[in-house]
């Protein structure tokens, strides 16, 4: 349920409820009474005569606040599926988290306890995808973005436009008469969220496309624009000679058709391995060899440049970062 709806309904109703449920545990499984403040509204606990189990992949419980499948055993759990015994042995199965063995049902739905027993929905385990050796969980920050005062609904995708180039890209609706300000979005997100989990490109949409059951159609997502920079930022009109170069040497690595002059390389859909492919076009270009450690403390245009414009020897330049990296560890 999305809180923009929650806080929609909450005054005109005496009571709204948020129901979970698949059809295989007939049918609703568990429930939650919605109060229209939450930033994310959780799916709740079990109903009665049911057992809610949320399991790592080894089959044990998971603990309060980690992500694991949804599993429901109890008196509304199916028999199986009609003439399906290979699909039945997959998601029918029995469980024994808690030592006595009982029928259960798979739901494939990802989820995590909340430290107030209530169960956060985090999305289908299918969603699940890894770039550049991580595991994210899409549902996980599509939670996080839903939960934004701004954010009406959104949806996160693993989108590879490019070969070898896969990113995370958001689709947001907003929340009307709101406007969507990417920037204090990363910066919210980065509070709950680790960076590899951020997206790299936001896209806004005045609704998620549909399919014909009401379900969202990843396929129609549109890809997002190539173009990042700020053309409202006076400064990137009046670049330096050697700014212009080092944002060249970003949009080639980056693909991007413009970059800002005080952009942040990772917001514009950069990582560290795009970082090391820069630090090798910037040796090239300008016959200096940044640290990795340098560049990741200097991470706009202007800085990089700033950086070229007045050169070190790479030995200092690399202990000074890493004089600087000790001191913020100990502050």
């Amino acid at each position: 349920m999305p809180p923009e709806l929650a806080r929609s309904l909450t005054p005109r109703v005496a009571a709204l409820w948020n129901m979970y449920g698949p059809t295989e545990t007939t049918i609703w499984s568990m429930i939650y009474r919605v109060k229209g403040d939450e930033g994310a509204i959780p799916i709740g606990g079990s109903i009665a005569n049911t057992r809610i189990y949320i399991l790592d992949a080894s089959g044990t419980p998971s603990p309060i606040g980690a992500p694991g499948e949804l599993v429901i055993a109890g008196e509304g759990v199916a028999r199986g599926y009609r003439n399906r015994p290979e699909l039945n042995g997959q998601k029918f199965v029995e469980v024994a988290p808690l030592g006595t063995p009982e029928p259960a049902f798979r739901t494939g739905d990802l989820a995590r306890w909340r430290s107030d027993g209530e169960i956060d929905f985090l999305g289908r385990g299918d969603d699940q995808v890894k770039i550049r050796g991580f595991r994210i969980e899409l549902g996980e920050i599509e939670a996080r973005l839903a939960a934004l005062p701004a954010v009406a609904s959104a949806v996160v995708a693993a989108r590879e436009d490019m070969p070898g180039e896969k990113r995370l890209v958001a689709y947001v609706v907003t929340v009307p008469g709101t406007e969507f300000d990417e920037a204090e979005t990363r910066t919210a997100l980065r509070k709950t969220l680790p960076d590899y989990m951020v997206p790299n490109a936001y896209v806004q949409l005045s609704r998620l496309p549909l399919s014909p059951n009401g379900k969202v159609d990843r396929k129609a997502l549109p890809a997002p624009g190539s173009s990042a920079g700020t053309a409202s930022d006076p400064a990137d009109a009046l670049m330096t000679p050697m700014q212009r170069d080092v944002a060249t040497l970003w949009r080639e690595v980056l693909r991007l058709d413009r970059v800002g002059l005080n952009q942040n390389f990772f917001d514009l859909g950069g990582h560290s391995l795009l970082l090391v492919k820069l630090q090798a076009s910037l040796k090239a270009s300008f016959g200096q060899e940044i640290a990795i450690v340098e560049l990741f403390q200097r991470t706009t245009v202007a800085a990089q440049a700033e950086r070229l414009a007045s050169p070190v020897r790479a030995d200092d330049a690399l202990e000074r970062a890493r004089a600087k990296a000790r001191r913020t560890i100990r502050g």
